[in-house]
């Protein structure tokens, strides 16, 4: 792979238009209104492992429509006081996995909440919570990406972030977790649902971290690069012809652009100047329109691995120069 999107020195200025639907809020209000009505119940079960320096809890909490939502808990068997606590969001296809996969950050000192995502969990991680979609979606290309996307009320993004915004309140509610010291990231898709609830309730997270986020300028990424999960969407609207604008429609309510725009904690993003999976100029469109404190690293000769432990080294320290 070569280099094949514009150089970083265009990238560091673009900032594209951005199609927000002029309901974007009162779509947002209204859907986490209907979730938080039912109660959050989150569970925390303790978990019997072979790990000597990490306490594990299994966890459970009602996400979108009260559908209860599962995820791993791992919190430092030596604390001193409540911690910070870092939520993550999972990669496309990939599920919460076993504990034993998730041990960075509560080696670090904090705890830790990985939320599962909903309907994934089979492509090269495990997963434990089914999707239950909306009533009237529409036939779909294999995959998430146009699951009921000729409207907003029936996408399957709608059920995901409104998930991740009450995983943030799951973590919170914990009695080992600082509820005012809550972080959120996440890897590709992970990053796009961290960069959704860093917009959502922007006062309520210290951090956002999106790392090569997934989810951002759909109709550039649709027409710049033929890989998976963005053809999934081009597949769509080469056989919908008709319906091509309903779907960007639809999508402009999931933009990671539009969610950039309303964050206002300090973010961390990444991106890799040879990812066709995610291509640069995504990632610096909501960079671009991030309205909080913000920084970026840039990987340029990597793909969609980006900076790897790399980037996690600059997490951490970005994370310790903040919450400390």
């Amino acid at each position: 792979m070569a280099l094949f999107d514009k150089p970083l020195e265009e990238l560091r200025t673009y900032r594209p238009e951005r199609s927000e639907p002029a309901d974007f809020d009162a779509f947002w209000a209204h859907t986490l209104d209907e979730t938080r009505r039912h109660p959050l119940d989150p569970r925390f079960e303790p978990v019997e492992g072979l790990l000597e320096t990490v306490e594990v809890f299994d966890v459970t909490f009602s996400g979108y429509g009260g559908q209860r939502i599962k995820g791993w808990l791992l919190l430092p068997r030596r604390r001193d006081g409540r911690l910070p606590c870092v939520v993550e969001f999972i990669g496309y296809g990939g599920g919460r996995g076993l504990p034993l996969e998730w041990l960075d950050w509560s080696a670090a000192g904090f705890a830790h909440l990985v939320m599962d995502t909903r309907g994934q969990g089979s492509t090269w991680s495990k997963g434990d919570t089914p999707d239950i979609p909306d009533a009237g979606a529409n036939p779909s290309v294999p995959g998430f990406m146009t699951q009921g996307v000729l409207h907003p009320d029936t996408y399957y993004y709608r059920r995901v972030f409104a998930d991740a915004v009450r995983a943030v309140e799951t973590a919170r509610a914990h009695p080992a977790v600082d509820p005012e010291r809550i972080v959120v990231t996440g890897a590709s898709q992970g990053g796009g649902i961290a960069l959704a609830v860093g917009g959502l309730i922007p006062g309520e997270v210290r951090a956002v971290m999106p790392d090569v986020p997934f989810l951002c300028h759909f109709r550039r990424a649709t027409e710049l690069v033929d890989t998976r999960p963005y053809q999934e969407i081009a597949t769509f609207c080469r056989i919908h012809r008709d319906r091509i604008e309903d779907v960007f429609h639809t999508l402009s309510y999931f933009d990671g652009m539009n969610f950039a725009a309303r964050a206002q904690a300090p973010g961390l993003f990444s991106t890799a100047m040879m990812d066709d999976i995610c291509p640069p100029s995504t990632v610096f469109a909501a960079y671009n329109h991030y309205a909080g404190p913000k920084d970026i690293r840039v990987y340029p000769y990597n793909q969609h691995e980006g900076g790897g432990v790399f980037q996690l080294v600059e997490q951490i320290r970005f994370l310790r120069a903040r919450l400390a």
